[in-house]
C-alpha cells in the first residue's frame, strides 16, 4: 500500500510550510511494515523567497516540488499534484496543516481492516495562533445527508486513487469549496467512506485560514452552495439551497411536488385528556396540541387519529370534534380501556389511521414551525439516490423545546445508555459541530414528534408492547435501521414539547433489563456519537487524554468552557 500526500503551496507562512513538510517526513512505520508514501508538492505561484527557500530544503527523495509558473487556483494546482501521483491511496494536506506522527500508520491499517473502503476520513482538532492544540472535533461515521448539509468531513482525507480519477478530479470553479464538490461526487459513485476516530491532523488557525476566522474567504460559502446545489440535480432531488444560519451550512429546501402537497397525514396522538398550566395559563395539553397544528400548519392534508384512555373527559372529545370541523380536518377517536401502554396506544392509532404516512406525537406538543409537517413529509421516504448501501428515509424526527426554549430533543444518542442530545442546552445553541443547525442521520428520534411510513412501521414491527412507557422509541428505530432505512433529524420542523405535565419521568430497572436483553451489549452501536466521546454523556465531552487540548467542559446552556 502506498499512499501519495499531495500539498498545494501558495504564500503560506513559511514557518508553518516547514512544519508541514516535516509532519510528513515524520511518518515512519506501522507493525512493524514501512509506510511506502510519496510527498508531492505543488507551488501555484509563490512570489516570497521565503516559501522558496523553504521548498528547495527539499532533501528527502520521496519528495518532489513542481512549480507552476503563475498562481492558477487550488483546483488547477491540486489536479497537477494529482496527475503526478503514483501511490493507491490519495492523501490531501493543506500547507500549513500537520500530521500526527502516527496519521498514514493509522490509516494503512483502517484500510487494512476495511479493503473496500474508497474514502476514508479522521477526526481533527486545531492548532491555535499561539502554538496550543485546541477544539478537537470528533466526527460521526458517513452521514449522507449531514455532508449535504456541511462538510463535516474535511481533514484528514484519503482517497483511492483510481475512484479519484474515475469522478475526474477536481472540478473547476469550486476553488474554495473544491473538497466538498469532490467527496459529494465521491457519494455519488456510491463510493465506500470509512471513518477513522482518531485525530489524525492539527488544522491549523493561520491568520488567512477558514479555522481562524469564516470571515477569510466568503467566496468559499457561496461557491460550497453552488457545489451543494449542482449535487442535488445530478442526483434529481428538486431543492433550492441557500446559506443556513451559520457559515459553512446550508439550508436545502426540497420543493414540494403537487402530489405530496394532497398527500394524507394521519396525526396519532396518544391521551387521556390530561390539563396543567404553562406560561401561566391552564391547558388542556391535547386540544392545544391539535389546534396548534389546525390552524398554523402550512401542510393541510391532515386528519387526526386520537387514542383516548377509557376516563378521558367527554367534554375533551367533544372539544377536538369541534376543533377539527371548524379546521375542515378528519377527526378520528379510537377509545382504549386497557391498562397504560403507550406502545400498544401507537399501535392501536396506526392501525386505525387512513393515511401512509403518520406522525406520531404527544398530545403535551405546540406547533412553533409552520413548515414542520411539510418538511418532514419531503425528507421521509426519499430515496437516496446514491447507491444501495445508502438506504432510504425511514423515520424523522424534529426539534423538541421545553416551555423555558431549552432544547429537549435534537437526535437520539446511544453511548453507553439512552438519551436525548444535549439536552437543555440553550434552544438556539447550534451544537457540536453544529448539529442542531443541519438536517442529518441519527441513531434514533423520539416519538414526542415522529414520522414514518405505514409500511415501514409494520416491517419493523411496530411498538413493542414490553415497553409500555419508556425506550419503545428506541427499540423501533434501531429495527427501522436494521431494515436498512436512515433515519434524520430536521431542525426545521420545531414544537414546544411540555414534557413531565402528564406523567412521571425515570425508565424503572425493569425497563432496563428489558433493553439489556434485546441487544448483545445492552446499548446498540450508534455510528453518529464517536468513542472518543464520554460514554453515558450526551454533550460530546472528550473522554480525558484523548487528544493534547487542554480539558474542557459544556455550562448548563451548551456554551464551551476550559478547566
Amino acid at each position: 500500500m502506498q499512499f501519495s500526500v499531495l500539498t498545494t503551496v501558495f504564500e503560506p507562512v513559511p514557518g508553518h510550510l516547514r512544519e508541514c513538510l516535516e509532519s510528513v517526513a515524520r511518518q515512519g512505520r506501522a507493525d512493524g511494515r514501512d509506510i511506502v508514501f510519496e510527498h508531492i508538492v505543488v507551488d501555484d505561484g509563490s512570489v516570497s523567497a521565503a516559501v522558496h527557500s523553504v521548498l528547495d530544503d527539499s532533501a528527502y527523495p520521496w519528495r518532489t516540488v513542481h512549480r507552476r509558473p503563475a498562481n492558477g487556483g487550488i483546483v488547477a494546482a491540486s489536479n497537477d499534484a494529482l496527475s503526478r501521483a503514483t501511490g493507491e491511496w490519495v492523501v490531501l494536506l493543506d500547507h500549513d496543516d500537520v500530521l500526527t506522527d502516527k496519521a498514514l500508520a493509522s490509516l494503512m491499517e483502517a484500510i487494512s481492516r476495511h479493503p473496500v473502503a474508497e474514502v476514508t476520513y479522521s477526526d481533527h482538532d486545531i492548532i491555535r495562533p499561539d502554538g496550543r492544540l485546541a477544539d478537537p472535533v470528533y466526527k460521526p461515521d458517513f452521514s449522507p445527508e449531514r455532508l449535504r448539509q456541511t462538510n463535516y468531513i474535511t481533514h484528514l482525507v484519503a482517497i483511492r486513487r483510481t475512484a479519484l480519477v474515475e469522478v475526474g478530479g477536481f472540478r473547476a470553479g469550486t476553488d474554495g469549496a473544491q473538497d466538498h464538490d469532490l467527496l459529494l461526487r465521491l457519494m455519488e459513485r456510491g463510493t465506500p467512506f470509512v471513518h477513522v476516530p482518531e485525530v489524525l491532523l492539527h488544522w491549523r488557525q493561520s491568520p488567512a485560514s477558514v479555522a481562524a476566522d469564516t470571515a477569510n474567504k466568503p467566496e468559499a460559502f457561496d461557491r460550497g452552495r453552488d457545489v451543494v446545489a449542482s449535487h442535488l440535480e445530478r442526483v434529481g432531488i428538486a431543492a433550492d439551497v441557500a446559506p443556513g444560519e451559520h457559515d459553512g451550512v446550508y439550508r436545502i429546501r426540497r420543493r414540494h411536488h403537487d402530489d405530496q402537497v394532497d398527500r394524507l397525514v394521519s396525526v396519532v396522538i396518544p391521551t387521556r385528556g390530561s390539563s396543567g398550566a404553562v406560561w401561566g395559563v391552564d391547558r388542556v395539553f391535547v386540544t392545544d396540541a391539535v389546534t396548534s397544528i389546525a390552524q398554523r400548519s402550512s401542510h393541510r392534508a391532515l386528519e387526526f387519529v386520537v387514542v383516548a384512555d377509557a376516563d378521558t373527559p367527554t367534554a375533551v372529545l367533544d372539544r377536538l370534534a369541534v376543533i377539527a370541523d371548524e379546521s375542515h380536518v378528519e377527526l378520528r377517536s379510537v377509545m382504549f380501556d386497557e391498562s397504560f401502554n403507550f406502545s400498544r396506544k401507537i399501535n392501536r392509532g396506526v392501525a386505525a389511521a387512513a393515511a401512509d404516512v403518520v406522525l406520531l406525537l404527544n398530545d403535551d406538543t405546540e406547533l412553533i414551525e409552520p413548515n414542520s409537517i411539510a418538511t418532514m413529509l419531503s425528507l421521509l421516504g426519499e430515496s437516496s439516490l446514491l447507491s444501495e448501501t445508502i438506504g432510504e428515509v425511514g423515520a424523522v424526527g424534529a426539534k423538541l423545546l421545553y416551555s423555558d426554549g431549552t432544547l429537549q430533543h435534537g437526535g437520539h444518542v446511544y453511548h453507553g445508555e439512552f438519551m436525548h442530545a444535549c439536552i437543555g442546552w440553550r434552544g438556539d445553541n447550534p451544537g457540536p459541530q453544529r448539529m442542531f443547525a443541519i438536517e442529518r442521520e441519527c441513531a434514533g428520534v423520539t416519538a414526542a414528534a415522529m414520522m414514518t411510513t405505514r409500511e415501514v412501521f409494520d416491517r419493523a414491527g411496530g411498538f413493542p408492547d414490553d415497553l409500555p412507557l419508556h425506550f419503545n422509541d428506541v427499540d423501533f428505530c434501531v429495527s427501522v435501521r436494521e431494515l436498512g432505512h436512515r433515519i434524520l433529524f430536521t431542525p426545521h420542523a420545531s414544537w414546544y414539547h411540555f414534557e413531565g405535565k402528564t406523567r412521571a419521568r425515570g425508565a424503572t430497572m425493569d425497563e432496563w433489563t428489558r433493553v439489556a436483553k434485546r441487544w448483545a451489549d445492552g446499548v446498540p452501536h450508534d455510528p453518529y456519537a464517536n468513542p472518543n466521546l464520554t460514554p453515558k454523556r450526551a454533550d460530546w465531552l472528550e473522554l480525558p487524554g484523548r487528544s493534547g487540548a487542554p480539558p474542557y467542559y459544556f455550562d448548563g446552556g451548551g456554551t464551551k468552557r476550559w478547566s
